[in-house]
């Protein structure tokens, strides 16, 4: 499913001026055994982060054009999902595979919104659509990680959860120190996501947290869809209210 984002509204006509990119993620769904929405959300998010601090993306490295490039324009990602043969040619595209507890993300360096490659060009954005098995767990009083809350307001296909997820792992990231960056990514990147209650959601929106506004050219009007919560923060009882979601 494509999504896509700005910083801040100001920031918007330049970058719209910019040339266009887009962050391609494969999701594996076979057909017997789909992985559960919420451990896709997550490795969907994970897997952005892999993207934005694989060497390659940086200095000279091979994706480090493409990476500037795709940074400088709107922040496109598309989830599109594979299966079987599918699945396999995607694996042998230059690109990162991230495994979650039951879920498979390949995510691949950017490319021109015109210039997919044919392997991920054919497969399916439509349909992607996972369910939980059970309602996901409340995380212990001493786990530490990032948060990423999704607006209880919103229903949107779960190929577009797993783009808004990604946004808001990449916002996170951006908004993060070094020290907290270096700890983050040294932990394996940690991070749940959850849909607000209502309450919370509306003192999310109101604080200075990184917030998702999706710019509406799919499923939702534009509008903000996910706030991230930093790596640090996130280690209390009292920063998880809200759990179960309501």
């Amino acid at each position: 499913m494509t999504s896509d984002t700005t910083r801040t509204a100001s920031t918007a006509q330049p970058r719209d001026a910019a040339p266009q990119f887009v962050l391609p993620l494969v999701v594996r769904i076979e057909r017997d055994t789909p992985p559960a929405r919420t451990d896709a959300l997550e490795t969907a998010a994970r897997a952005v982060l892999v993207m934005l601090t694989d060497a390659r993306s940086a200095g000279d490295g091979e994706w480090a054009e493409a990476v500037r490039a795709w940074q400088d324009g709107r922040i496109r990602k598309v989830v599109r999902r594979a299966r079987g043969a599918e699945w396999r040619r995607a694996e042998r595209l230059p690109g990162v595979t991230v495994t979650g507890v039951t879920a498979e993300v390949r995510v691949f360096p950017p490319v021109p919104l015109d210039g997919w490659p044919k392997d991920l060009a054919r497969l399916q954005v439509s349909g992607t659509e996972l369910a939980d098995p059970a309602e996901p767990p409340v995380p212990a009083p001493a786990w530490r990680g990032a948060a990423l809350w999704l607006n209880p307001e919103l229903r949107m296909s779960t190929g577009k959860e797993m783009a808004q997820a990604g946004h808001g792992a990449q916002l996170l990231w951006w908004a993060l120190d070094g020290p907290a960056r270096a700890a983050w990514r040294e932990a394996g990147f940690p991070l749940m996501v959850r849909t607000a209650s209502p309450a919370r959601w509306a003192e999310l929106a109101a604080g200075d947290r990184p917030i998702v506004h999706d710019a509406g050219f799919t499923e939702i009007a534009p509008g903000p869809t996910v706030a991230a919560e930093g790596f640090a923060p996130v280690s209390s009882d009292e920063d998880w209210r809200g759990f179960p979601p309501a």
